[in-house]
């Protein structure tokens, strides 16, 4: 391999002025010749001075030399007046020590001042010409004419050879100063690659050999490099080939790189960057190829770590919301090249864990959604997915299914039979509850994104209703679409009087008479004509506008009931009022303003509050229906029997009326098991000291069976479907039963 830096060349031994005295035959007896005509000569060459100024600055590339002289801070006029001197003296000056300096001195600086060698040479051969002239005239002996013919020439090619080797010497001190920076820089280099972590060598690729190599890699080739690859033997079987073809790249001309995996010097395997640098050239194969190997295993381990992070949850270990859209992505073109394919779509909710976290801490909140993953982990299948979608959310994907509905019952049940079992913290027994929203493709959304929103949809109406899970549907389930949807167009609906109110009739069953009405919501849309306000109310309360929407509610049914009993029929209305609507602070507020607005006592308001509503915050609704009771507002249970309700609870609050819901009433008239939920509600409420109303009363048969249950009051489309509220002015002012 090469050393790696220029060598100083060789500067031989300079010649003195005796050897040139030896070389041009210059004898004592000539110079004694010389000695006689000094002075004649001296006298003859005054005026040479004329014709070597003019030599110097007639000739544009001198002349172009001495202005960057005199720009340089140079004198010019002493230049040539020195030159000049030189050169005259030459020719009656002796040789020795001192002079032969001075001639050597001059060459250098001509060199340095970029004064050409072949300008010095024309110089003197115009003092040669001019002195061959000038001898003719001089008093000059016979015999001394052609001796000193002959010296003066010799003694000028003297002179002038001594300032050329100036000009030498010049050179190749430049030269060698220049070749000692290189060297000391081709060192330091040196000296860099040495202490590199990197291993770097340099292939001469027409002999395929290793020319040179930086000290760690010899160090761990000591044995010697055959190879241009000496790391080939120590990479990775699977990776040999990558390495292979990516040295044919390089030697072809193009730049190339690859990480590759290696075991060296007996070391655990890393990853390692083979980055391989071809010789610029004007062919098309490079001579040479610049190799370097650099240790990239952290690099490798970092991205490695980004994409984990990227994919998975870091708390859990689970794979995170993106991750597991691209399952459901891909289980979705699975299912849809399989015709009769199913899946199942979950979302998880942890019911108590805002509570335990703010409670106990956020360390305890972490632990326990680690908890949950892993019990979840334990219940799912290896093929479904179960990933965290953030917070205290997760996401259940199972596929493939032949049932979605008999899996999602299936994994259903088995969840909630797990987590019946406490969580253990800090010897505290946390017991968990989860809601859980199920869609099921192909029948509740066609994409990816539409079946976790639907699957969220039916989870948040389960919470709402305090209910383990639910299947989506799409009656009383709004989208996000649809929220997104109906967003813009809610706030405006207001403003332009697009919400109406129709009323359905309640009966007594004794009598027939009608004895109140209810208060339903509808938006007539001005391009899709009437919603329904399963799809209003909850897309109201998540832009937060329930509030204006439950204020004009209320306004307008107390003030249509005032209008009724102007007809001297008065009939209470009922309001239904949302879970949001009674976490309001402000409800109590709201509804004396509204009473005070329609000039109405409160005994002809009816507030209807499902089961679920009111058990979400026992201790405040107890408060809120003493407060409501206390100014004459009746208080009805809205879909009784649906919810989980505690009688110990139930028997303290300040309620009027049980609303049986409609669900256990439709097949009341054939099925036993109906007809026992029903009678069993009606005799609680009674023995409560309430009054049972029957919702969805479709037939005779069902109000007949209502009727001999001992069921108070009735409504449904079989008494009357919601009409406007003109038609139940008309109803009131009829003599006579309604059915």
């Amino acid at each position: 391999m090469d050393a790696g830096g220029p060598k100083r060349p060789h500067v031989g031994p300079r010649v003195h002025a005796r050897e040139y005295n030896y070389v041009l035959c210059i004898s004592d007896e000539e110079l004694a010749v010389l000695e006689k005509y000094r002075e004649q000569l001296i006298t003859g060459t005054g005026s040479f001075a004329e014709i070597f100024y003019n030599y110097l600055f007639d000739n544009p590339d001198i002349a172009d030399v001495l202005y960057a002289f005199e720009r340089e801070g140079g004198d010019v006029g002493q230049f040539a007046r020195a030159e000049l001197s030189n050169i005259l003296t030459s020719v009656v000056a002796g040789i020795d020590r001192q002079r032969e300096q001075h001639l050597l001195d001059a060459g250098r600086r001509h060199m340095q001042h970029n004064f050409r060698p072949v300008w010095l040479i024309g110089a003197y051969n115009l003092l040669i010409d001019y002195l061959h002239g000038m001898l003719p005239g001089l008093e000059i002996n016979t015999n001394d004419r052609p001796v000193l013919d002959r010296l003066l020439t010799r003694l000028l090619l003297r002179e002038m050879g001594i300032m050329l080797e100036g000009y030498w010497l010049q050179v190749h001190s430049e030269e060698g100063r220049e070749l000692e920076h290189i060297a000391g820089r081709l060192g330091q280099v040196e000296e860099l690659l040495a202490g590199l972590p990197h291993l770097v060598w340099s292939v001469d690729v027409n002999a395929n050999k290793v020319m040179y190599a930086n000290y760690p890699l010899q160090m761990l080739y000591q044995e010697g490099m055959s190879s241009p690859l000496p790391c080939l033997g120590d990479t990775h079987t699977d990776d040999r080939q990558l390495l292979q073809d990516c040295w044919q790249q390089a030697v072809s001309g193009k730049r190339a790189c690859v990480d590759v995996r290696m075991r060296l010097a007996g070391d655990s395997e890393h990853w390692y960057r083979v980055s391989l640098y071809p010789e610029a050239r004007s062919s098309r194969k490079p001579g040479r190829v610049h190799c370097m190997l650099e240790d990239v295993q952290s690099e490798v381990s970092e991205r490695e770590q980004l994409q984990t992070l990227s994919t998975t949850d870091r708390l859990t270990g689970l794979p995170n919301r993106a991750t597991w859209a691209d399952h459901l992505a891909m289980a979705l073109a699975a299912s849809r090249r399989a015709p009769g394919s199913q899946m199942v779509v979950m979302s998880v909710d942890i019911n108590q864990f805002k509570m335990y976290n703010d409670t106990l801490g956020r360390d305890a909140g972490d632990i326990l959604l680690t908890d949950v993953a892993a019990r979840l982990r334990s219940i799912v299948r290896e093929s479904d997915s179960l990933a965290r979608m953030g917070g205290d959310r997760f996401g259940i994907l199972m596929h493939p299914v032949i049932n979605a509905r008999d899996a999602a019952e299936r994994i259903t049940t088995e969840i909630m039979d797990k987590f019946d079992i406490p969580f253990a913290y800090q010897e505290k027994q946390l017991c968990v509850s989860l809601t859980l929203g199920i869609a099921c493709f192909p029948g509740d959304g066609n994409s990816g994104d539409g079946l976790l929103a639907n699957a969220e949809s039916a989870m948040q109406r389960a919470k709402r209703n305090s209910l383990p899970y639910q299947y989506f549907d799409p009656v009383n389930d709004v989208s996000s679409a649809q929220q997104l949807h109906y967003s813009g167009q809610i706030r405006s609906a207001l403003d332009n009087n697009e919400f109406e109110l129709l009323y359905q009739p309640q009966v007594t069953l004794e009598t027939s008479r009608i004895t109140g009405a209810e208060a339903l919501l509808r938006w007539e849309h001005p391009v899709e004509g009437t919603v329904m306000p399963q799809r209003i109310i909850p897309v109201a309360e998540q832009l937060g506008m329930i509030a204006p929407i439950t204020d004009w509610v209320l306004v307008t049914a107390l003030r249509q009931c005032r209008q009724w009993s102007f007809s001297g029929t008065a009939i209470p209305v009922s309001v239904n009022v949302s879970a949001r609507s009674f976490q309001n602070p402000r409800l109590l507020e709201k509804i004396k303003w509204a009473l005070r607005e329609a000039s109405m006592d409160g005994d002809q308001l009816v507030i209807e509050i499902t089961e679920a509503t009111l058990m979400q915050d026992i201790d405040r609704a107890r408060d809120l229906l003493s407060s409501l009771s206390d100014v004459g507002v009746t208080i009805a249970i809205d879909d009784f029997g649906t919810g989980y309700s505690s009688l110990s609870y139930l028997k303290r609050l300040p309620i009027n009326t049980l609303k049986i819901d409609q669900s256990f009433v439709l097949d009341v008239a054939f099925d036993q098991q109906d007809i026992a939920i029903v009678r069993s509600i009606i005799d609680l409420g009674h023995n409560l000291g309430y009054k049972v109303v029957a919702e969805g009363v479709e037939n005779r048969m069902t109000l007949d069976v209502l009727g001999k249950l001992g069921c108070d009051m009735a409504q449904g489309f079989h008494i009357s479907e919601p009409l406007p509220d003109e038609h139940i002015s008309s109803l009131l002012e009829r003599p006579g039963s309604l059915i």
